[in-house]
């Protein structure tokens, strides 16, 4: 293995004189100085070779990592295998360094990088019908976490021990809370934009007072609730999702496991109730802030006060319209919570998961809110509310 003459190594494909059969003969250096003269022989040699031919290391001279990583690449993962365990004749540190390539080759084998594809027809309809399989896989996933939510609540309602009130309030406080200043601030502009956007169509026509209309109508029935939603599920359902996430890498879940509590009792459920009962609450601070911007805008740009304001909203707007829009919230509520505890909950144990299960919850809540307030319009629209 470690002559001193440095001859060029050679590899040869020859008829054995004792047997007849052929013979994958190694001899020579097979170092780094001559790695192109190697590669260029066993290239030339790849077509005539079986998947495991019989080889001859007996006039090999030295061989560095790089000519190991030629005869492990030209041998293949199976015929080194082979080796290892059938021929006796390889030298033994020659055998030593070709099972420790072997292992880099077996990895090369099994990640070949696919062939480029041409995006064709076909991949196109191999590329739909994969998405429509991960979102039917997704939703059997919520359709599970949710039917274990609603039987860990129908378990531990009848039970008021179990119940964790200091979570509940915390969670309240910190979704509910905290988030009234941006809700009414956000709804409050969109209402003055609306405001604007419907006096300057119906100004046209004379009709600038039912401006006071499309407020009220937009407010109470789909904006409050809708606004809200969403800035729920960009605001709480992601931070669900990191703190349970952050909870799952550090093995705290496991742990309450391993202590017989119940993660789904402890984790999910206080966040799930915390949502649906200030949901409410902030979709109906949602509804005034709005009408209140569209009043202002209607004030000082239409000329119509605030007790014209009101009488038109009074004779023209139908209270179901607020039942209607605080109906839809807990709903809104249920999802969100849900899809975000469910993302917490498939993080991995790395940074990037929490990263990645974070932005999946806020899509797919907000997506979600979006579906159900469209099926829930046309709903009520055919049944004439």
């Amino acid at each position: 293995m470690n002559r001193s003459a440095t001859t060029p190594g050679i590899v040869e494909w020859l008829p054995l004189a004792e047997t007849g059969e052929n013979v994958l003969r190694f001899t020579g250096d097979w170092t780094l100085q001559h790695f192109a003269a190697l590669e260029a022989q066993l290239d030339a040699l790849k077509p005539a070779l079986p998947e495991c031919p019989d080889v001859d290391f007996n006039d090999v001279g030295r061989v560095d990592t790089s000519g190991a990583g030629l005869i492990a690449v030209a041998l293949g993962p199976k015929a080194l295998q082979w080796l290892a365990e059938h021929d006796r004749d390889v030298p033994h540190e020659l055998r030593g360094l070709l099972d420790t390539v072997s292992e880099a080759v077996a990895e090369i084998y099994a990640h070949r990088p696919k062939p480029p594809r041409n995006f064709g027809f076909v991949d196109m309809l191999a590329d739909i019908g994969s998405s429509v399989t991960h979102v039917g896989r997704l939703g059997a996933k919520l359709l599970a976490f949710i039917g274990m939510t609603l039987e860990t609540l129908a378990r531990t309602i009848w039970r008021p021990a179990r119940w964790r009130v200091t979570s509940l309030i915390a969670h309240m406080e910190q979704t509910g809370f905290h988030a009234v200043p941006i809700v009414v601030l956000l709804s409050f502009l969109i209402g003055a934009v609306i405001a604007f956007l419907g006096a300057t169509a119906l100004q046209r026509y004379g009709a600038t007072v039912f401006t006071v209309d499309l407020v009220s109508y937009a407010f109470l029935r789909e904006l409050g609730v809708l606004l809200t939603a969403i800035i729920l599920a960009g605001r709480t359902a992601s931070a669900f999702t990191a703190q349970i996430g952050s909870m799952k890498v550090g093995e705290e879940v496991d742990a309450m496991r391993t202590m017989g509590l119940d993660p789904m009792e402890l984790l999910v459920l206080p966040r799930v109730l915390a949502l649906m009962i200030v949901t409410p609450m902030l979709t109906f601070l949602a509804i005034l802030a709005g009408v209140v911007g569209g009043a202002l805008v209607c004030w000082f740009a239409l000329n119509i006060t605030p007790s014209m304001f009101i009488s038109v909203f009074q004779t023209d707007t139908p209270l179901r319209y607020l039942w209607l829009g605080l109906a839809k919230a807990p709903i809104f509520a249920f999802l969100i919570a849900v899809i975000g505890c469910l993302e917490g909950f498939k993080v991995q144990g790395s940074a990037q998961s929490v990263g990645e299960r974070t932005t999946s919850s806020v899509v797919q809540s907000i997506f979600l809110v979006i579906v159900v307030d469209a099926i829930a319009a046309l709903f009520f629209m055919e049944m004439n509310w």
